[in-house]
């Protein structure tokens, strides 16, 4: 796991969120897929920091390679 992704059972089933919340990493993709930005997003979410939002993008991808 990274430092600001977690997994907890109890909340949405154990599926990746950021940590501290219970906003699954799968909503900030899916927003970026809608076109938002980072500035977009923290607008929604201000208690997001724009580098926990890239954490969140660096950590999908290492994921992602890892799927080969």
């Amino acid at each position: 796991m990274s430092a600001i992704v977690e997994r907890n059972k109890d909340i949405h089933s154990g599926t990746p969120i950021i940590k501290g919340t219970r906003l699954p990493v799968s909503l900030i993709l899916e927003l970026f897929a809608d076109g938002y930005q980072i500035s977009d997003i923290n607008r929604i979410y201000p208690y997001l920091k724009k580098e926990t939002i890239k954490e969140v993008l660096t950590y999908s991808a290492r994921k992602i390679s890892r799927c080969r």
